[in-house]
């Protein structure tokens, strides 16, 4: 299962409303969203109702709804589940102009 969790750090709290979208990549056709979903109050997204399959996903973070001052108004994770039922907890950190990520619990 893919969770992600953002963070301001400009603010020092989790960033709220962040749209997110969960891609799969399928060799020979491209990517194709699976999930989408915005960050709760605590920045997080526990269910993108994904199926649990090993492959590499994206996680495209639409930073200019949450701030659209952002130097970065798109931050894309790409990640390689090798054993689907272990959990794959991105954290994505904020600033206005960098970020910082990685695999959490």
């Amino acid at each position: 299962m893919i969770t992600t969790q953002v963070f301001d750090s400009t603010l020092g709290q989790p960033a709220a409303r962040v749209p997110v979208e969960l891609d799969f990549f399928i060799t020979g056709h491209g990517w194709r969203q699976i999930g989408q979903g915005l960050t709760s109050n605590d920045g997080r997204i526990a269910d993108f109702g994904e199926p649990h399959a090993a492959g590499i996903y994206r996680l495209v973070y639409d930073v200019a709804a949450y701030t659209p001052e952002s130097f970065f108004p798109s931050i894309t994770i790409t990640i390689e589940v090798r054993e689907p039922p272990e959990p794959s907890h991105m954290v994505l950190l904020l600033s206005p102009y960098s970020y910082s990520t990685y695999r959490g619990v």
